[in-house]
């Protein structure tokens, strides 16, 4: 339930935030809610996850990138993904989250996404997206960038994303 009153926070405040680029940085005010805590009182790993979720999907909407793929009948979907905790989150602590795109390769979009609360680093995320087709067939990179208007090549993604990205191959058998 806190979820989705969360989703439903930031579909309509969405609306009122600035219009972004895709590529902009995109950020997101979260608070601590009583059940986002573990038995330590501070906020759950796995919670972490799910707020980078909205905040992926304020990104996509305030870059009216969602309607775009959503008029093509694509979604994205989370491949891989990892996370680095540096502090705790506590009840009640205002924080942001901040989503952007770091590059892309032929199949994926790479987002970094980072927790910090008064500018300090809370905790910061990498996440692997690809989106597909209604049907399950995945969207070439080229072709969502395309369609959305992107038409730069990738940055360099950092060398660890590389190989990361790349471990998880072996993790299909």
């Amino acid at each position: 339930m806190n979820l989705l009153l969360r989703l439903c926070l930031t579909l309509l405040l969405s609306r009122r935030r600035q219009r972004l680029h895709v590529l902009d940085t995109c950020v997101t005010p979260f608070r601590v809610w009583p059940n986002d805590l573990d038995v330590l009182r501070h906020m759950t790993n796995g919670r972490y996850f799910a707020i980078l979720d909205l905040g992926r999907i304020d990104l996509l909407l305030r870059s009216r990138v969602w309607q775009r793929v959503n008029a093509q009948r694509w979604y994205p979907v989370v491949t891989l993904e990892t996370i680095r905790f540096h502090r705790s989150l506590h009840l009640w602590e205002r924080y942001d989250v901040t989503t952007r795109v770091i590059g892309w390769d032929e199949k994926h979009v790479f987002l970094e996404q980072g927790f910090s609360r008064s500018g300090t680093k809370v905790a910061l995320g990498v996440v692997r997206t690809r989106f597909l087709k209604r049907g399950g067939a995945s969207v070439p990179t080229n072709e969502l960038l395309a369609w959305i208007g992107v038409n730069q090549p990738s940055p360099d993604l950092p060398e660890w994303v590389v190989r990361w990205s790349q471990a998880e191959v072996g993790m299909d058998r």
